[in-house]
């Protein structure tokens, strides 16, 4: 078994490493006035100071209180990403509250066995139809004792809390601990049903301090802005909810996607953070753009440009020639596309999957540089990322500072570190299942680790699949490599105990308006499965293809919240259309 460290995961220092009330109260009096957050009222961006925000939160902290929440007592939030998210999570932390965060798209089943599971006690919501959802759950939820709305929680709460006075709150706050209970995260899961991740303050803390040491460029300038459009229910956008807050950089909260650009361009994020899937997006829409305006041409040479500069940066210095072409399609493509993400962002971070490495030095040659990290809710987000020191496309970079790796027999990742969950919730065998006694953690994915400490995700463990003939395939290294195809939305590799591998292809309707049968579209899939093939042995490569009619939608069911194909289901339903690829 491989094991490889960063030169101080041994020296992770004895420390105590505090509660997250302290992401407030360590900046408090040097920047009271500083602006810590912006929100939108009445459409425009409002700014808020971090005296406000202490204020709002500590009100509704005593709010809470005088609610009967009681230390260790479960607090759930099924909204969308916006400003009082953040201000009831902070507010539950410092009355020692459990915040469970449940998707706003989650159906009344889910919501049921997250609000039983968790023995949540009271639940905020963000709209109607989530109070008639919470409604049909309410005979399998027992403890549930209080549902509101968020929309105006923060002034009634303030009002409700005016008979606890400061002292009664700050012993309260002062009762918490490092190890207590900061949140359940519930795993959207790709099968089954989801298990709550136990997350302390401990391990929000410890993951901070390895992060800020990797990315200090990111949060620490004094202009530094990011604008959370991820949901808050995933523990991606968690943790930049918290390092904003713990060192300073603006934070500013939309979940209106459908004008995200406008919100972008308003707010003007110096960074921002996504999921694959959202610069797929931004990529074949600009793609599309151009070939309706009939700039294919130039579009697609400087996208190859722009490739062509990144890896030249990272093997020496870019040629003359290049340089000059890179200029002409800086003016010309380049900075409409930086403008998109709003002008000022220099840096990103994308994590959840694989983002691949054409779309990263693509990205890095327009002058966006996507740092691709690695990590799950288990581990409270990233275990290794790349950074301005270490940095090097197609793999999801070194381990975090404290963080030890290993491959196992199988090639499964392991890791171990204090960012690392301490159980599942109501789930003694699930937790042996995964966390050693000795504190490894396995992630279920396949892995590599480079001799100079870089790590390469290289499929999942349960997802292997292994054809008739013995030949073992990770469908993940294609289901990339012919997503990045700007036509194609989704795509779910197939073969197991079948003569060869074949693939399920869904179109991008924004992309695509012909039919599904047409000969250029075939053709283009086909280009798209040719170049994923190209990455593979011959065994392993993609035979057949069949284009599916409907997409593969959250809204459906086929994707998980963050964006993952929940395989299992696709294979149910797709049954047929699966086996009609190996019909002679």
């Amino acid at each position: 078994m491989l094991s490889v460290t960063t030169e101080n995961s041994n020296a992770v220092p004895a420390r105590a490493w505090g509660t997250l009330s302290l992401d407030v109260l360590d900046r408090l009096d040097a920047h009271r006035d500083r602006v810590s957050l912006r929100r939108v009222v009445d459409g425009e961006w409002i700014d808020v100071t971090l005296g406000q925000f202490h204020q709002e939160v500590t009100a509704a902290a005593k709010g809470l209180l005088a609610g009967g929440v009681a230390h260790g007592d479960r607090v759930a939030l099924l909204a969308k990403t916006r400003y009082e998210w953040t201000v009831l999570d902070y507010a539950n932390w410092w009355i020692g509250a459990v915040t469970v965060p449940i998707y706003e798209t989650s159906s009344a089943p889910q919501i049921a066995w997250i609000l039983a599971d968790s023995g949540a006690t009271h639940v905020f919501y963000e709209n109607d139809e989530h109070r008639a959802r919470i409604d049909e759950a309410r005979p399998e939820t027992p403890e549930l004792a209080s549902s509101r709305p968020i929309e105006d929680v923060l002034t009634s709460l303030a009002a409700e809390g005016t008979s606890i006075d400061d002292e009664t709150l700050e012993a309260r706050r002062a009762a918490v601990v490092e190890d207590d209970l900061a949140t359940l995260i519930y795993t959207s899961g790709t099968t089954g049903r989801p298990k709550g991740c136990e997350l302390t303050h401990a391990n929000f803390r410890a993951e901070l301090w390895g992060a800020n040491e990797r990315l200090e460029v990111m949060f620490a300038p004094d202009d530094a802005a990011t604008l959370l459009f991820l949901p808050l229910a995933h523990v991606f956008a968690r943790i930049v909810q918290v390092g904003a807050i713990r060192f300073g950089s603006v934070l500013g909260h939309t979940a209106d996607i459908a004008n995200l650009v406008d919100h972008l361009g308003e707010f003007q994020p110096t960074f921002v953070l996504a999921v694959p899937r959202v610069f797929e997006k931004v990529f074949n829409s600009a793609s599309t753009k151009a070939y309706s305006e009939g700039k294919g041409k130039i579009f697609d040479a400087a996208v190859r440009t722009a490739i062509a500069y990144s890896r030249a940066t990272e093997s020496g210095k870019p040629s003359l020639s290049l340089r000059a072409k890179h200029g002409l399609y800086d003016k010309l493509v380049y900075g409409k596309l930086r403008a998109a993400l709003g002008g000022r962002a220099k840096y990103a971070i994308s994590g959840g999957a694989p983002l691949g490495d054409r779309l990263g030095h693509f990205y890095r040659g327009v002058g966006l540089n996507v740092f691709e990290g690695y990590g799950l809710t288990e581990t409270t987000a990233a275990l290794t990322v790349n950074h301005p020191g270490a940095q090097r496309i197609g793999t999801v970079g070194p381990p975090l500072p404290g963080v030890e790796v290993r491959i196992g027999d199988d090639g499964e990742l392991l890791f171990r570190g204090p960012q690392v969950f301490q159980a599942y919730w109501n789930a003694e065998a699930a937790t042996r299942d995964v966390l050693s006694e000795d504190g490894w953690f396995s992630t279920g994915d396949l892995g590599e680790v480079t001799e100079d400490g870089f790590v390469k995700i290289t499929g999942r463990k349960k997802e292997l699949i292994v054809t008739a003939g013995g030949k073992n395939v990770s469908p993940a290294i294609l289901e990339d490599r012919v997503r990045s195809h700007p036509l194609v939305s989704q795509c779910l590799v197939v073969g197991e105990g079948k003569p060869f591998v074949a693939a399920l292809v869904t179109i991008d309707a924004e992309a695509w308006e012909g039919d599904l049968d047409d000969p250029e579209l075939l053709a283009q899939v086909q280009k798209a499965i040719d170049d994923a093939n190209s990455q593979v042995s011959r065994a392993e490569a993609i035979r057949k293809f069949a284009i599916v009619e409907e997409d593969w939608t959250e809204e459906n069911g086929y994707l998980t919240p963050s964006f993952k194909v929940k395989r299992h289901m696709v294979v149910r339903d797709l049954h047929d259309t699966i086996e009609a690829l190996y019909v002679r």
